[in-house]
């Protein structure tokens, strides 16, 4: 057990110098800052003009569809840098694995292309 301690110290050292770091940081704001807001910065919206419609209704699935699409080309970069810079260690295999993986995001984002889940009215 008290290896296990002797491993960790630091990163719980880490962690406590970090929440005091953060914690005077905050309170230091809170007594330099000046803390006089005015109407407008209390208003409900700060972009110049009132809502101009309710703030609880339903968004648009393709939101929803893009967001996840993001999510998944972003992967896919996430994923395409690693193995360029380690392409030369990992041969032909490496190579046709991601070529294939790749050829499955390719047929996935054509198959979302010809659905029309990219086009907006």
């Amino acid at each position: 057990m008290q290896h296990y301690l002797v491993e960790y110290l630091p990163i719980l050292i880490f962690l406590g110098i970090a929440v005091g770091l953060a914690l005077v940081i905050v309170l230091a704001s809170l007594l330099v800052a000046r803390q006089r807001p005015d109407s407008e910065k209390l208003s409900a919206y700060e972009c110049g003009f009132e809502a101009f419609g309710d703030a609880r209704q339903r968004f648009d699935v393709r939101f929803y569809l893009v967001a996840i699409l993001f999510i998944i080309f972003d992967l896919e970069v996430a994923f395409l840098f690693p193995w360029a810079v380690s392409l030369g260690n990992i041969g032909l295999f490496g190579f046709w694995s991601m070529m294939v993986f790749l050829g499955v995001l390719t047929v996935g984002f054509i198959y979302e292309w010809k659905k029309g889940a990219l086009e907006w009215e």
